[in-house]
């Protein structure tokens, strides 16, 4: 069995891939994802299919690049560079942000915690501000609300 680094690099790389089965069969039953600034928290594999296709479908060139892997015994800590092109419907809790066909560079961190060669937390840290400024959005051009 591979080491939690190792998993945690390799379930990153798997997103370039689209490879959404391999990232949800590494998370547990009840493994949780969090967006820590919004709270949107994702459970177990089905939740974690979500998460990455929510990504994918807002930024379908999207791309990562692991930045920097540091982990110790079940916890594993991420630093990665996300970049895409916004060409598809990003879907938030706070409505769906239409295409604005802008590129996008975030700094992203998540921190991991393994339990038994699954993923039972990822808490995911980026700069949403920093996102909504990179798409153009300004107070008068926020998310639309769901229906």
């Amino acid at each position: 069995m591979a080491d939690n680094a190792t998993l945690a690099r390799r379930i990153h790389e798997a997103w370039n891939e689209r490879s959404f089965d391999e990232i949800a069969e590494a998370t547990a039953p009840d493994g949780t994802i969090t967006i820590v600034g919004s709270g949107d928290t994702f459970v177990g594999p089905e939740g974690s299919r979500a998460y990455n296709a929510m990504w994918a479908e807002g930024f379908p060139d999207g791309r990562l690049t692991v930045d920097r892997v540091i982990g110790s015994g079940d916890y594993v800590v991420v630093e990665f560079t996300g970049r895409g092109t916004h060409t598809g419907t990003l879907v938030t809790s706070m409505g769906q942000i239409p295409a604005t066909g802008r590129s996008l560079t975030l700094q992203l961190c998540d921190v991991m915690e393994f339990k038994d060669g699954k993923v039972q937390s990822q808490k995911s840290y980026f700069d949403s501000g920093s996102m909504m400024a990179q798409l153009g959005l300004t107070s008068g051009q926020t998310a639309t609300q769901h229906q």
